[in-house]
């Protein structure tokens, strides 16, 4: 879940009570709730009536013109010095106390949390968490795709815009990508809750939420194969294999006469951009080719 979107949730009462949890844990909670809090609280200035029309018309008559002109600002500078406090608060809060680690396009990198549990992240994904109060609260929020191995201890919980998954101590690899949710379990045992889906998950099981529709499935393999720079996918729609192949890469591809919603079963490796593109073209039956500002186009047809 992006910053953004927490707060909102936060405003609307929207936040489960893990991501609640970990947003009350946050240095500056406090000060941003007095601040919501205050600003229940303004109101325009009491106006008073005049006993009569000629008492008004006195009154009126004694102001000049530069005290009129600067009446209506007072109550905008009211609420301008509430919103500067806000943005104050919104970059301290934001910035100021959560750690947060990201990966970009074709990059990946493995951190230790606090308690020497680890997070491997995939290309273009984000972890933010609270290092100040790890110990009392093992959680954070994750946007993109990791493999975690988790020491054992108190609960830990990882928090997406798609479900919650909670372990003690365990190996997983959690996946939030658009429409797509899915959590492996490598060892140990695995909760996740999505929506109105909760699933305790053993060794060896997936639990999967792509476009609204829930799957479950069995794997054999001992840690997530992206890992080991190879992306592989059963039977998934061909544009979430494209999304993964610009992420890898580094690129954009263009799809023309392809039908992105055909399912997709099989793999390619990071490694090699142009064999990657035969690996996922040729079973489709599709041709590209790499144009001059370095775009990739996929045809539906042969050229």
């Amino acid at each position: 879940m992006n910053k953004e979107d927490q707060i909102i949730k936060w405003l609307n009462d929207e936040l489960t009570p893990a991501e609640r949890n970990l947003f009350e844990q946050r240095e500056d909670f406090e000060l941003y709730q007095a601040i919501v809090d205050g600003g229940k609280e303004f109101k325009a200035s009491n106006l008073s009536e005049p006993e009569s029309f000629n008492d008004f018309k006195l009154a009126y008559e004694s102001k000049n013109d530069k005290t009129r002109k600067l009446d209506w600002f007072k109550p905008m500078l009211r609420i301008a010095s509430i919103l500067v406090i806000a943005f104050g608060v919104y970059f301290t809060f934001f910035y100021g106390n959560l750690t947060q680690v990201q990966t970009l396009a074709s990059q990946k990198t493995t951190i230790e949390l606090p308690d020497h549990s680890k997070v491997t992240l995939n290309a273009d994904s984000e972890i933010e968490f609270s290092k100040k109060d790890w110990n009392n609260n093992r959680s954070l929020n994750l946007n993109g795709e990791a493999y975690f191995k988790v020491a054992k201890g108190k609960t830990f919980d990882v928090i997406t815009s798609q479900g919650v998954v909670t372990v003690v101590g365990t190996e997983f690899n959690v996946k939030q990508r658009d429409n797509y949710f899915e959590v492996q379990c490598f060892e140990g045992i695995v909760s996740v809750t999505s929506g109105t889906h909760t699933e305790k998950l053993l060794a060896g099981d997936t639990f999967r939420i792509l476009d609204n529709s829930f799957s479950q499935d069995k794997i054999s393999i001992l840690k997530p194969e992206w890992t080991s720079n190879k992306s592989m996918f059963k039977a998934v729609p061909f544009k979430t294999v494209l999304a993964e192949i610009e992420r890898q890469y580094d690129i954009k591809i263009i799809a023309e006469d392809v039908d992105t919603k055909r399912l997709f079963t099989g793999g390619f490796m990071h490694d090699d951009m142009e064999n990657a593109l035969l690996s996922i073209t040729q079973p489709m039956d599709l041709t590209y080719e790499i144009n001059v500002s370095n775009d990739v186009v996929i045809y539906g047809k042969k050229k």
